[in-house]
C-alpha cells in the first residue's frame, strides 16, 4: 500500500501556498511508495511459488517414500501419485537428483508386488524415462528396469495384467533409452515370440487363446510395430519377407482389439516399405485388400455395435493405405502450436506416448524436450500470459470454426454411410 499523504504540521505555514518545491517532493514521495509497493508484490508472488513449489516436491518425497510401505495398498497408491505428477508436469532437475531413489521402488514393486502395484510400476518406469529423455540417465534407468520387465514377461505365473504393461512399458522405454540398435532387435525378437503365437497355424486353424493372453499379444505386437519405426531399410525388408504373409491371419480374430492393432501395423509396414521400395508391391495384395474391405464395411451381428463402428473407421484409412499409400492426417493443438499426424509412423510414436502421459500430452508437447525433439517442433517456445491471451480467438470466432467443421465432418461421413432406399409400399 502506498504511505500516507498526511503532511506534518510543521512542514507549512498557515495561509502559505503549496510551493512547487513541496510539490516535487510529494511527486517523489509517491512514486517511491508505489515502486516499494510493486517490487514488496513481486517478491510476495516469486517467494509464493518458491512455497508452492517447495510443498509439492515434498509432497513427491513423502509419495516416494511411501512405495516402501508395508501396505501393498499405500504402495499402490504412491506409485499411481507419482504417475500422475510426472504426467502432468516437468520435473527434470527433481527427478534427477531423485531417480535412483525411483528406479530401486520402481525395481521392488515389479520384483515383489502383484497385479496392480507391479501394473503402476512398470507404467511409472516409462514416465521415469519420459522425464529423463534420451541420456545417460534414462540408460542407467532402462539398464536396471530391463531384465526385469523381460522376467516378469515371459514369467507364464506371472499376473497377467503386470506381464501386459511390461510389454507395453519395455516397448516404450526401449525407443526413449536404448542405445544400441542390436539390442532394439533383440526386444522385438521377445515381442515375435509373443505375438506370433496369435498366427493361424500351418493347418489353417486358429489356436484358441484366452482374451486377456490375446490382449498380452495385442500389446506385444504394437511395442514391436513402435521399434519397427526406428528400424533401418535392411532391417524392413527382412521384416516384410517374415511377417507380412502372416500378420493378414491376425485380421481374423475374435478380438477387436487384436484385428485393428493387426490393421494399423499392416498399415504401418506398407507405408516403411515404400519408404524403401517405392514400387513395392505384395505378392497378396488383392486378397490382404479384400480383408480390409470386408472389415471395413463389417455388418456382421454377433460383433458388438460399439466394436464394429470402431473397426470401420480404423480399416477404412488402413484399406485407402494398403491400397493408395495415404493416411488420414489430424491435427493436434497445443497452446499457441500446432502439429500433424500425417503418416502411420508418427501415428504410432504418437498414440504410444499418449498411452502413458494421457490428458497431459498436450502439456508435455509444449514444455518436454525431448518429447518435442522426437516429433521435431523445435525447442520449447515462451510465450508471456498476455500474448498467449491476445492470441486466443473469441468465443463466437470458435463457434463459426466447430460450425464449419461439423457441416465439413458430416458431408465427408456421407460418403461412408449406407444409402438406404425407401422402397415404399406395395
Amino acid at each position: 500500500m502506498p504511505r500516507s499523504k498526511k503532511k506534518s504540521k510543521r512542514g507549512a505555514q498557515p495561509g502559505q501556498p503549496f510551493s512547487d518545491e513541496d510539490a516535487s517532493i510529494e511527486t517523489l514521495s509517491h512514486c517511491s511508495s508505489y515502486s516499494d509497493s510493486v517490487s514488496v508484490a513481486e517478491e510476495a508472488g516469486e517467494s509464493g511459488e518458491d512455497s508452492a513449489q517447495d510443498d509439492f516436491q515434498f509432497k513427491l518425497k513423502v509419495y516416494i517414500d511411501s512405495t516402501v510401505d508395508k501396505s501393498a495398498k499405500t504402495r499402490q497408491g504412491a506409485l499411481d501419485s507419482l504417475k500422475t505428477a510426472m504426467a502432468t508436469k516437468i520435473l527434470y532437475e527433481f527427478i534427477l537428483e531423485q531417480r535412483m531413489t525411483i528406479t530401486d521402488s520402481i525395481e521392488r514393486s515389479l520384483k515383489k508386488g502383484k497385479g496392480e502395484e507391479q501394473r503402476a510400476a512398470a507404467s511409472l518406469a516409462c514416465l521415469l524415462c519420459i522425464q529423463l529423455g534420451s541420456g545417460l540417465e534414462s540408460e542407467e534407468v532402462f539398464k536396471t528396469l530391463k531384465p526385469i520387465f523381460r522376467t516378469v514377461l515371459f514369467d507364464a505365473s506371472a499376473n497377467i495384467q503386470a506381464r501386459q504393461a511390461c510389454a507395453t512399458s519395455l516397448g516404450l522405454c526401449t525407443l526413449v533409452a536404448e542405445d544400441d540398435i542390436l539390442d532394439v532387435c533383440g526386444t522385438m525378437e521377445l515381442f515375435e515370440s509373443l505375438f506370433m503365437r496369435s498366427y493361424t497355424r500351418a493347418d489353417g486353424s486358429r489356436p484358441s487363446l484366452s482374451p486377456q493372453t490375446t490382449q498380452l499379444h495385442t500389446n506385444a505386437l504394437l511395442s514391436w510395430a513402435l521399434l519397427l519405426t526406428i528400424c533401418s531399410g535392411n532391417q524392413i525388408r527382412t521384416v516384410l519377407h517374415k511377417h507380412l504373409p502372416k500378420l493378414p491371419g491376425l485380421l481374423e480374430s475374435d478380438d477387436v482389439n487384436m484385428r485393428i492393432a493387426a490393421g494399423e501395423t499392416i498399415a504401418l509396414l506398407f507405408e516403411l516399405a515404400r519408404d524403401v521400395e517405392p514400387d513395392f508391391d505384395d505378392e497378396d495384395w488383392e486378397s490382404l485388400c479384400e480383408k480390409l474391405s470386408a472389415l471395413a464395411t463389417d455388418c456382421n451381428k454377433h460383433r458388438a455395435k460399439t466394436d464394429k463402428r470402431k473397426q470401420r473407421s480404423v480399416f477404412r484409412d488402413v484399406l485407402k493405405a494398403v491400397e493408395e499409400g495415404g493416411f488420414q492426417s489430424e491435427t493436434i493443438r497445443f497452446g499457441t502450436e500446432r502439429m500433424t499426424i500425417d503418416s502411420w509412423v508418427r501415428k504410432r510414436t504418437y498414440d504410444s506416448f499418449r498411452e502413458f502421459v494421457g490428458s497431459g500430452m498436450n502439456y508435455h508437447l509444449q514444455s518436454n524436450e525431448f518429447i518435442r525433439d522426437v516429433f521435431q517442433l523445435g525447442p520449447p517456445m515462451l510465450i508471456d500470459s498476455a500474448t498467449l491471451k491476445a492470441m486466443k480467438t473469441s468465443r463466437l470466432e470458435r463457434h463459426l470454426y466447430n460450425a464449419a467443421a461439423f457441416k465439413a465432418r458430416t458431408k465427408a461421413r456421407n460418403k461412408f454411410r449406407d444409402k438406404r432406399v425407401d422402397v415404399g409400399e406395395f
